[in-house]
């Protein structure tokens, strides 16, 4: 963790480690080392590796829009657990969140969304639904942080490999929101 905060601090500075991409390439082709997996948004505006400053074989990233779980991303993460041995699995949310937004426009009536997308709505709805209710102030950042946690939650609990893997403590799960104005990223725990 204390790796993925330093690297997030040289990207708000922009003061990023200069990089030689090729070093380590040959290696890189026999294993797979990474410190962290992550469950991050789809948005091209939230790489993982650059907001964390981190080089090619250093993060496993599944990427979806509204970084939920599903059963592919579960069994990729999964895979991350017990073949890659991470430490670390972060769910990756970030302000201004079309999907998360598109599911609370979903919740309160407005128009229905086209094609698939509205898969990705009934894959929020479980992790927004309950502050969408609630209503109030700040209501999309709410609903990010507990769309996050919720996420957090499921992965956590997954049996078998991630659960008993959490369990014996060999793996922490976390959730943090990405700050697309700062390019900070906070804990998404609730205060």
């Amino acid at each position: 963790m204390s790796r993925l905060q330093e690297g997030n601090a040289r990207y708000v500075a922009n003061a990023l480690d200069v990089k030689n991409f090729s070093v380590g390439r040959s290696a890189r082709v026999k294993a797979q080392y990474p410190i962290a997996a992550f469950l991050s948004c789809a948005d091209s505006r939230v790489a993982p590796e650059l907001i964390f400053d981190q080089g090619p074989g250093d993060l496993f990233v599944v990427r979806v829009a509204g970084n939920y779980l599903s059963g592919n991303s579960l069994a990729s993460l999964e895979y991350a657990v017990a073949v890659l041995n991470v430490p670390l699995i972060m769910v990756l949310g970030h302000t201004e969140c079309g999907a998360v937004k598109s599911t609370i426009s979903a919740l309160q009536g407005h128009t229905p969304l086209p094609g698939h997308i509205w898969d990705i709505v009934d894959a929020v709805r479980p992790g927004v639904e309950k502050v969408v209710a609630e209503g109030g102030e700040d209501l999309a950042n709410r609903a990010v942080a507990t769309n996050v946690q919720y996420n957090v939650s499921r992965i956590a609990t997954a049996q078998p490999i991630i659960a008993e893997a959490v369990q014996a403590g060999g793996v922490k799960v976390v959730g943090a929101i990405y700050e697309l104005s700062t390019g900070k990223v906070r804990s998404s725990a609730p205060t």
